[in-house]
């Protein structure tokens, strides 16, 4: 290779590593280069990029950016590697792993990972990164726990209403049933007239008792009869 090709070459993996905050650096040694195609085809089918570089040419790229920022992984670039880019930062990690059990291997080997700044060094970690939620997953929590306590009070009102309309219903009816309780009460007076018309029936003689005075009167005519 050509100094002017590797300069070619370390300007493409600048770009790379300046689009991508994510990216995997895997050993793919021992693979055939049919199981490599068959790699790179899951990679294009996740809008994954896979990109296979030399160690050194790797390294001047980080370093021609930010030496510092990636510094951890440097140690990580030895032996064959393949480098994979990737906007969802889980999405590497889970095409590695079904890989491996479709072709029953160890390899790709993950030596280390950049995501969001966060570095992952060593195969020990490439559980953790299948479990990563994406940022979509993370908006998507976010959004319900704020709706949550928003639903639980329009649920809190719900309810509220509810036992409002259940305890105002009975009110009506009482209200309504109420005069239908009261009218026998008005017509009690009604029931004592009987009372006051048997009460006024034994005075009735004592006024007939005026017809004595005609006795009187004839008492009062013998006793003048013999001074004629």
């Amino acid at each position: 290779m050509t100094k002017q090709e590797k300069n070619e070459v370390i300007e493409v993996l600048k770009g790379k590593f300046a689009q991508y905050n994510n990216f995997y650096i895997t050993d793919t040694e021992s693979l055939t280069v049919a199981q490599i195609g068959k790699l790179r085809n899951h990679c294009f089918d996740k809008q994954v990029e896979m990109k296979v570089a030399k160690n050194t040419l790797i390294k001047k790229a980080l370093e021609s950016l930010d030496s510092e920022k990636y510094s951890g992984v440097f140690d990580s670039l030895h032996q064959v590697t393949a480098l994979m880019f990737s906007e969802n930062p889980k999405e590497p990690a889970m095409i590695i792993s079904s890989f491996r059990k479709e072709f029953n291997n160890e390899r790709p080997l993950l030596k280390a990972a950049f995501i969001n700044g966060d570095i992952f060094v060593g195969n020990d970690q490439l559980k953790a990164l299948t479990q990563i939620k994406t940022k979509n997953e993370l908006i998507g929590e976010v959004i319900g726990l704020l709706q949550s306590p928003i639903q639980r009070v329009l649920g809190a009102l719900q309810n509220k209403d509810a036992a409002k309309a259940e305890e105002a219903t009975p009110v009506a009816e009482v209200e309504t049933a109420l005069p239908a309780a009261e009218a026998p009460v008005a017509e009690t007076p009604v029931a004592e007239a009987p009372v006051a018309e048997a009460e006024a029936t034994p005075e009735a003689p004592a006024a007939e008792a005026a017809p004595e005075a005609p006795a009187a009167e004839e008492a009062t005519g013998e006793d003048e009869t013999p001074q004629a």
